[in-house]
């Protein structure tokens, strides 16, 4: 499994009746895999429809009362959850569509990810789109309580050529995926600008964001790989009742320039999310 950062990963036992509702939950019409059950969390697979390119789906994960699991980047401390399809039969791709996350407190460590139950969503390519697609999953991720601890999921979902009922709770996974945008773009939520920032030696990222809802409103900046591990941004007011967001300049791989590498920026807005992948202004 890999780790962002030096994250512990303690082994801890869960006991079985935390599992209960889990099962006993109203099954579902659509299309879906068998439940795997691994400690504190509930996981499957489930069909969605199809257009002429692409099928939907989604990787349901239910969590026990209290526990999270992570985003694909999960912060100051954290295991960002790993895909692996090679299993899978007439599938050309796999592409993970992530619902916006939320940040959390871990005794002084802020990670990021999910405190309730989610469906992330997935769009396949088809090697074949006239024929059914077989996806077989092995998922590596982890899900925490006070503690955290590993976690592993096999997978495996049948899936017709033209898709399979569409799912409320797919739907809904779908909608909460950060829609993209451009820097200062217009409308709200929006990401107006991101400024690279130098005082002597200290340099720091500030960006402006408009948004309508300023108590829900959060930003994640990741690089453009795992090798990145920027920290959370704090929060100020900004002038014109837009918001300031401001971190540091840390966790940049050595050799890599940030003012000069493009960096994606998520900001969410209560049940509203854009994503943009843009450079810093020096300005």
């Amino acid at each position: 499994m890999v780790m962002s950062r030096s994250f512990p990963i303690v082994l801890a036992l869960f006991a079985t009746a935390a599992l209960v509702p889990f099962g006993t939950r109203a099954a579902r019409a659509e299309a879906a895999s068998d439940w795997s059950a691994p400690d504190g969390t509930a996981v499957r697979l489930i069909g969605g429809p199809a257009d002429h390119t692409s099928l939907t789906g989604g990787v349901e994960i239910r969590l026990a009362p209290g526990w999270k699991t992570y985003w694909r980047y999960p912060g100051d401390a954290g295991v960002p959850p790993h895909f692996d399809w090679s299993g899978s039969q007439n599938v050309g791709g796999v592409k993970i569509l992530w619902p916006a996350p939320i940040r959390f407190d871990e005794g002084g460590s802020l990670s990021i990810g999910y405190k309730k139950d989610v469906v992330i969503p997935i769009e396949v390519t088809p090697t074949d789109a006239a024929k059914p697609v077989t996806l077989k999953l092995n998922l590596d991720f982890a899900v925490c309580e006070k503690i955290c601890q590993p976690a592993n999921a096999t997978l495996s979902l049948d899936l017709p050529p033209g898709g399979d009922a569409p799912s409320p709770a797919l739907a809904a996974a779908l909608a909460s995926v950060p829609k993209p945008a451009t820097l200062g773009a217009t409308g709200t939520p929006a990401i107006e600008t991101a400024v690279l920032e130098q005082a002597g030696d200290d340099k720091s990222i500030r960006i402006e964001a408009k948004t309508s809802n300023a108590d829900h409103a959060d930003l994640f900046v990741e690089g453009p790989d795992e090798s990145w591990a920027l920290p959370l941004p704090t929060r100020e007011a900004g002038p014109d009742g837009k918001i300031v967001f401001v971190l540091p300049v840390d966790g940049v791989p050595d050799g890599a320039d940030i003012a000069t590498t493009p960096l994606r920026f998520t900001l969410t807005d209560g049940s509203r999310a854009v994503e943009v992948e843009a450079p810093l202004s020096t300005h």
